[in-house]
């Protein structure tokens, strides 16, 4: 197996900010590094199992968290919100699909800027992923406490507000918010293969679990609920897609698994699109059905709205319970493999030098970054026991839709590029479909309010102090000699060429 050359840092010199800003990381060295297993981790995923990765970090957030905040903004037509929030994800899964197949490497849209837009741009986008992934976590645990406050109510047992509710909010630090977290950490500690079956039993639970509340609440079905359709205009409709779009947030966590999957360029293409198609059909169900059952000035103020629903459909308290667990359990799936995402972001942006080494450590007992897992579990239980969800989850959305904006821009490069690279899946319509993407990016960002621009201007600018500080100084790419470089970014083009030919 061919190792990529040893550095060899630059003797008395250093590239311009502008040359190393621009200085791409050589794609087929990405996909050597992956293929020598030099990273420790172990290939050990298969469709399923990235497909459930997929549903599991993405599945449940807005239906069991966010939904009720959305329907008081764009009325019984929440359901179309869904359906633009899904479409620009949709647009963007297409553009993950490519990318994934023809760059079959973890630290998804991170990697796929780095290879083709530079390291300045590769920062951005890595920086805008932790945002996406540390804070959607800490907004996802948030939700578990509001159902673990129902399922308590159900025995009739009243936790205190200090214990269950954030600063701001009328509490001093949300426990479960914390208590889910650090169960996830626990579990990616001992090990990914372990996880990943946790997790595959936790997405069929959950289904089964929106299932039943679909069957439940379409006996109660009403279609003068959904008159008018538009009370708060479309105004309204583009707002909550904008925030929804965080439902979707989450497919993308597959393409952090490049280094964990057995067969990655067949595979996580299919895994993007496959799970993409179940999440938008079941959030979609769920709104209708939600918003048939009960009329939609019904949400305004609803914490746990969906179990709130079925409570006066039927007036059983066990019919609120199983929701609820199985809520929980849901919250939990998504915490478990959006934090995994997480870690394995920061150890690809460790590995190229950008962040402190600390994060590229692998476990030779568990084959987990098991200091990574402790850090980044610990501060994001700190912000979901202190940050409120709404805060969150715009922040999140923000991040998210710059990150996938530079996919399908990143598409649109390797098309004109690098045209001869081998491609197991190739975005249809192109270029209309990345373009498209970015269109609809562009829009639910502008959608997004002040106050969210703001957060995302000051996380940039620290992330911009951070890289000047640390990751200029400690690249690997950008410490490579020209000839170096020169000699390594041919070498992968010719070995890949004489692979295709045999």
């Amino acid at each position: 197996m061919t190792i990529s050359p040893p550095v060899r840092q630059r003797p008395g010199s250093r590239l311009t900010l502008g040359r190393q800003l621009s200085r791409r990381k050589p794609l087929q060295q990405m996909i050597r590094e992956s293929d020598s297993g030099s990273t420790g981790l172990i290939r050990s995923f298969g469709l399923l199992q990235l497909t459930m990765i997929s549903v599991g970090a993405t599945l449940g957030t807005g239906i069991f968290v966010v939904l009720g905040d959305s329907v008081p903004i764009a009325g019984p037509a929440v359901w179309i919100s869904f359906v633009i929030a899904g479409v620009a994800a949709m647009l963007s899964a297409l553009s993950y699909a490519e990318m994934a197949g023809a760059v079959p490497v973890s630290g998804s849209s991170y990697s796929y800027t780095y290879a083709t837009m530079g390291e300045g741009m590769a920062w951005i986008c890595g920086w805008c992923l932790l945002l996406e992934y540390a804070v959607s976590v800490a907004a996802i645990a948030v939700g578990a406490g509001e159902y673990l406050t129902q399922i308590a109510a159900i025995f009739g047992i009243i936790l205190p507000e200090s214990l269950i509710q954030p600063p701001g909010e009328g509490g001093l630090f949300n426990v479960p918010a914390v208590a889910v977290v650090l169960l996830a950490t626990v579990l990616l500690i001992r090990g990914a293969r372990e996880s990943a079956l946790v997790n595959t039993v936790l997405v069929v639970l959950k289904i089964a679990v929106l299932l039943f509340f679909i069957l439940i609440a379409f006996t109660a079905f009403d279609s003068r609920n959904f008159d008018p359709l538009l009370p708060m205009g479309t105004a309204g409709v583009a707002a909550a897609a904008s925030r929804l779009f965080f439902s979707y947030i989450g497919f993308d966590a597959a393409s952090t698994a490049g280094d964990e999957a057995r067969n990655p360029q067949r595979d996580l293409p299919r895994a993007i699109i496959l799970s993409m198609a179940i999440i938008t059909s079941l959030y979609i169900l769920v709104a209708v059905a939600a918003i048939g059952a009960r009329p939609w000035n019904w949400f305004d103020g609803q914490e746990a709205a969906l179990v709130g629903v079925l409570q006066e459909i039927t007036g059983r308290p066990w019919v609120s319970l199983v929701f609820a667990v199985g809520a929980v359990l849901a919250i939990i799936s998504i915490v478990l493999v959006v934090l995994y995402g997480q870690t394995r972001i920061l150890m690809a942006m460790s590995r190229d030098g950008l962040i402190p080494r600390i994060f590229s450590r692998v476990s030779p007992r568990t084959g987990t970054p098991t200091a990574n897992t402790l850090i980044t579990g610990g501060v994001i239980a700190a912000a979901a026991g202190l940050v409120p969800l709404g805060e969150l989850a715009d922040a999140t959305s923000i991040g998210t839709l710059f990150a996938f904006s530079l996919v399908s821009v990143a598409v649109i490069y390797l098309r004109r590029n690098r045209p001869d690279l081998p491609r197991t899946f190739r975005v249809p319509l192109y270029p209309l479909t990345p373009i498209l993407a970015v269109a609809m990016c562009m829009f639910l960002m502008v959608n997004l309010g002040g106050a969210t621009w703001v957060v995302f201007a000051l996380w940039m600018t620290v992330g911009g102090a951070v890289y000047l500080g640390y990751g200029r100084r400690h690249s690997t790419v950008a410490a490579m000699t020209d000839e170096d470089y020169a000699t390594t970014s041919a070498a992968g083009t010719a070995a890949k060429t004489t692979q295709d030919h045999e």
